[in-house]
């Protein structure tokens, strides 16, 4: 089943969410590196996951009244269900089992990509609220790479985001940072190798996230000695 945004329900969303829930719940939302998310094109969004809460803020951020453009969801089947599955199905999600990953939800991203739609994917694969990169998942970079084999190819990007809660647990008038990378070109990598091509690509990614979650450790790292 191709996943749909219904336009209507999105718009009521949008506003209930952004200009009611989250401007109101959190003191201050500061993002950079905007300019970054691309307009047009197929893109993987890749953020870190660390709250239930970062599903209504790439959105928020990255979503139609930001950039013009709708994203689609890969989301864990267990969000699926009941009122929250309802929403998520309306807006764009669609399942993916994280224990077993099934060919149907593959195809289904592979498909967005090629009709050059925003999809969105935890890289981890899961919540995790240390505030710490945790190994990401092969999934990702081998659904880029398939896409990017298309004729005609298109220029598949990988856009690199970290989100970051303090405290780590959000509670009323926390702060949230979301740090937005500059885009990886999936065009890049030697997909006539796919095995060599997704170890690279997954490395990469996993250092452009440690480097926007650490941004003081990589300006340090990459500054020159006299």
């Amino acid at each position: 089943m191709t996943p749909k945004v219904s336009p209507g329900f999105a718009r009521f969303l949008y506003w209930a969410v952004g200009d009611g829930l989250l401007r109101n719940y959190f003191r201050q939302i500061e993002v950079t590196g905007q300019d970054y998310v691309p307009l047009t094109g197929p893109v993987i969004i890749a953020p870190t996951h660390r709250s239930r809460w970062d599903g209504l803020l790439i959105p928020y951020v990255m979503g139609r009244p930001a950039t013009g453009r709708d994203l689609f969801f890969m989301v864990s089947h267990n969000e699926m269900l009941g009122l929250q599955g309802l929403i998520i199905r309306h807006f764009g999600g669609f399942p993916v089992n994280t224990t077993r990953p099934g060919v149907v939800s593959f195809r289904t991203a592979v498909d967005l990509l090629r009709h050059g739609q925003a999809l969105v994917l935890f890289p981890e694969g899961n919540i995790f609220r240390n505030q710490k990169l945790t190994e990401i998942r092969p999934g990702l970079a081998r659904i880029a790479l398939q896409a990017a084999t298309i004729r005609p190819k298109p220029d598949v990007k990988i856009l690199p985001v970290a989100i970051q809660y303090a405290p780590a647990i959000p509670q009323w008038r926390a702060s949230v940072t979301i740090r937005i990378g500059q885009p990886l070109s999936v065009a890049t990598y030697p997909w006539q190798n796919s095995k060599q091509a997704a170890t690279a690509l997954t490395q990469d990614l996993t250092q452009a996230l440690v480097d926007l979650e650490s941004p003081e450790k990589a300006l340090c790292s990459t500054a020159p000695t006299v």
